[in-house]
């Protein structure tokens, strides 16, 4: 199909396209990486009457640590977070998970807001920023706002960001050395979006315990869906190998079936997701033997 018409404006500075959002409102359409968007105004899932790009806005690329967070911009691409030494140093979970983001084209164009704008409970990233505990940088006309992760993703491709707002920026919090995680996701080829995926985080400053954890599946509902049972049983119970099947019986999320998986194999995977990642963190608990 064709794309239907549309305006195009190249926003030279952040009070452009603020003053351009608020004359358009919902007939605007912001263009950052485009891989989703120009995907969806092909197809005519989306028709704007004008598109925005902020793509030449050099201070929305940038990656660095400000404080006890790293910042990343919300135009920084997935690719140069999966080669940023930066990332790679801070926030390591971040350059494991960055590969698993479709093919290397796309994450040569894809950016890190835009994926998290987007919100597709399918996709890697919303999943990564609630279990990091990250806060996005929201702008509009009225200021700026932080939004924590958890609050930030309301349900299937909604978000907290309100009419004229766009994300800036993305704060991850930084971690100390005890700060331990695992991602794994299940896919039908490398590239794909995944029929289900998790990532777990924790401390393992207390030994044979990962407290402090989070727990968060993508793939499985409307947004990304955290398992409070397991993450409040972990606060009391050692993390072991012999531990985490019992762990992952107790999974408590409930996933919804789509057109390729029912819900009770949704279900099944994620508990196989969960004890595969949680045996392998049991595995980096374990206190050595002396003797």
């Amino acid at each position: 199909m064709k794309a239907p018409e549309f305006d195009y404006v190249r926003a030279r500075s952040l009070e452009e396209v603020f003053a351009l959002l608020d004359e358009y409102g919902d007939e605007a359409r912001i263009l950052a990486g485009g891989q989703t968007l120009l995907a969806t105004i092909n197809m005519r899932l989306s028709e704007p009457q004008i598109l925005v790009d902020i793509t030449g806005l050099s201070d929305l690329k940038q990656v660095s640590v400000v404080g006890d967070v790293l910042r990343i911009g919300t135009l920084v691409t997935h690719a140069e977070i999966e080669d940023s030494a930066v990332v790679r140093e801070h926030a390591p979970l971040l350059s494991e998970v960055a590969p698993f983001v479709a093919h290397r084209a796309i994450r040569n164009l894809g950016t890190f807001g835009g994926s998290i704008a987007f919100a597709d409970p399918a996709a890697e990233w919303p999943c990564i920023l609630v279990a990091m505990r990250g806060v996005v940088i929201a702008q509009g006309l009225g200021g700026q706002r932080r939004i924590p992760a958890d609050e930030f993703f309301i349900d299937l491709y909604t978000t907290a960001l309100r009419p004229g707002e766009i994300i800036v920026a993305l704060d991850i919090p930084l971690r100390g050395p005890k700060f331990i995680h695992a991602f794994d996701e299940l896919t039908r080829r490398h590239g794909d979006y995944a029929i289900v995926g998790a990532v777990v985080t924790g401390d393992a400053s207390n030994e044979g315990f990962l407290k402090d954890a989070r727990i968060v599946f993508f793939g499985t509902g409307n947004k990304p869906d955290r398992a409070h049972a397991v993450e409040q049983q972990l606060e009391t119970t050692p993390l072991t190998r012999a531990a985490a099947a019992n762990l992952a019986r107790a999974l408590d999320i409930t996933p919804g079936g789509d057109l390729y998986n029912s819900a009770e194999t949704k279900l099944h995977l994620a508990r196989v997701t969960l004890e595969r990642l949680l045996a392998k963190l049991a595995q980096t608990l374990e206190v050595p033997q002396h003797g």
